[in-house]
């Protein structure tokens, strides 16, 4: 008798164990279609965008910016003649669950004839539709000026 329950249980619990970790692809495709639109629609329209409802950006010498509504104040103001700013994910990762990851890597800012390079970090959390937004995103300059 304990074996009818057994076999099912068993079956039940190896299934579970076989769940597939995500490709962290989808989240790179996420990041370079974030970095498309920057080059599209200009970077403020990309990082309204691509936020999730409760993002949080991280500037230097700034408190940070939370909340989609805050970050979308805070790009109305920017200056975007003739920028070009686009960045490229190196590495990153989805935790097992599917619903968070991270990506980072390098971005170029052009203005004028200042060339600036850095490094990003963006944490990334699927919305209500599935879809991969960031929740956190932060990055430096100091790789290169010109």
């Amino acid at each position: 008798m304990r074996t009818v329950y057994f076999i099912p249980f068993m079956l039940v619990f190896i299934s579970g164990c076989n769940h597939q970790k995500p490709d962290v692809k989808e989240l790179f495709d996420a990041d370079k279609k974030f970095s498309d639109m920057s080059v599209e629609k200009g970077y403020p329209a990309a990082f309204i965008e691509f936020a999730h409802p409760d993002a949080v950006i991280l500037r230097p010498n700034s408190m940070p910016v939370k909340g989609r509504n805050a970050i979308s104040a805070l790009y109305e103001k920017a200056d975007t003649a003739g920028v070009r700013f686009t960045w490229k994910p190196l590495a990153g990762d989805i935790a097992a669950s599917g619903e968070l990851g991270f990506t980072y890597g390098t971005y170029t800012f052009k203005k004028d004839s200042l060339t600036e390079r850095g490094t990003y970090a963006s944490v990334w959390k699927k919305d209500r539709n599935g879809n991969w937004k960031y929740i956190l995103d932060t990055g430096n300059e100091g790789l290169e000026k010109k």
